[in-house]
Order: C-alpha cells, then sequence, then structure tokens
C-alpha cells in the first residue's frame, strides 16, 4: 500500500489517539487503558459479558498490530513501525480491513448504543470516542454531526463506512476523513 501524504496525515492522528499516554509509542498498556475507560464510561462492571468482550478484542487489536508492526520485538510499536506496517500491506483492501474491523466495531456498538437500535446519539458518540480514543468532546460533537447527517442518530454501517473512508479514501472532503476530527 503506497502511503500517501494525506494517508501519512491521517496514520499520524490515528496514531495519536492510541498513544493513550502520550509518550510516543504504542503498547499494551495504552490498549488496556483505553479499554477501562470506555467500559466505564458506560457504567459496565468488568465482569459484564460485553465489557469482557470489548477488552478481548481489544487485546486481539493490540496483538494483530503488534504482530505486524513491532519490527524490534520491543513490546511498544513506534509511529514509524506504525506507518511501516500499513506500507507493508496491514489493511490491503477495503474488504480485509472489514473482516478485521466489523467484529470490532460491533463489539464497540454492543457497549456504547445502550438502547440497542444499531445507532448513535451524539451523547453515545461522545463517551465512546472520549473514552477509547481520547477525541474531545466537541471533535466528537463535530465528527456525529458530519457522520450522521440529517438524522441526529449514527447508523454503525455509516461509522463503518466512514472507518472505510478513513484509510482508504485520498478525497480530504470524504465525511470518513474527519472521523477522529482535524488532522492537525
Amino acid at each position: 500500500m503506497e502511503i500517501t501524504a494525506f494517508l501519512d496525515r491521517k496514520l499520524a492522528r490515528r496514531f495519536r489517539t492510541y498513544d493513550s499516554d502520550g509518550d510516543g509509542f504504542i503498547e499494551r498498556e495504552d490498549f488496556t487503558q483505553a479499554g477501562e475507560r470506555t467500559t466505564k464510561a458506560f457504567g459496565l462492571a468488568d465482569d459484564d459479558p460485553k465489557a469482557v468482550r470489548f477488552h478481548s478484542m481489544l487485546i486481539g487489536l493490540w496483538e494483530q498490530l503488534s504482530s505486524v508492526a513491532d519490527q524490534d520485538h520491543s513490546g511498544r510499536i513506534s509511529i514509524d513501525e506504525y506507518k511501516k506496517a500499513f506500507a507493508n500491506g496491514l489493511l490491503e483492501t477495503p474488504e480485509s480491513f472489514e473482516e478485521g474491523y466489523v467484529p470490532f466495531l460491533d463489539a464497540v456498538m454492543a457497549i456504547a448504543d445502550e438502547d440497542g437500535d444499531g445507532k448513535l446519539t451524539v451523547e453515545e458518540h461522545v463517551a465512546w470516542t472520549g473514552a477509547l480514543m481520547n477525541l474531545s468532546e466537541a471533535d466528537a460533537r463535530m465528527i456525529h454531526d458530519i457522520l450522521s447527517g440529517d438524522d441526529e442518530l449514527m447508523p454503525a454501517d455509516a461509522l463503518l463506512e466512514a472507518i472505510r473512508e478513513f484509510y482508504f479514501s485520498e478525497d480530504p472532503a470524504a465525511a470518513g476523513n474527519w472521523l477522529l476530527g482535524s488532522l492537525d
């Protein structure tokens, strides 16, 4: 996969959302802390089946990412290792991306979509993106407005489409390229 200048900016932004402690590396603990913040934000006990599934998915995501990106086997991933993993085909096609990402999105929705209607309110979106990815409330609200369009609720399929656009679209105007707010 070619890392264009635009994709490079998006990957740098995504890396910062993973790096919970801001130390310049992604580590297993970043995923663990993000999972704890997220389940706590929705009032879930550690042994709640939704929390257990979500934590398992996050650790699986970490293990997949580290197996591909942690080239020096240090137990942490630098920004350069992260970008190189994408250049080497971490996400080869939108279809292979969906195969890996849909189960994770389902686990997120099981927690964040409190009424189970398959759509996120702005408050639910603010809560999960703030807890999981450290997005500001203002950014999360703006993103929700962009992705939900004229509806006040954001369907899970709109979120998946936005995630796909974030990684695969070179169109700066595509809604998904705002998935994490400003790239700068």
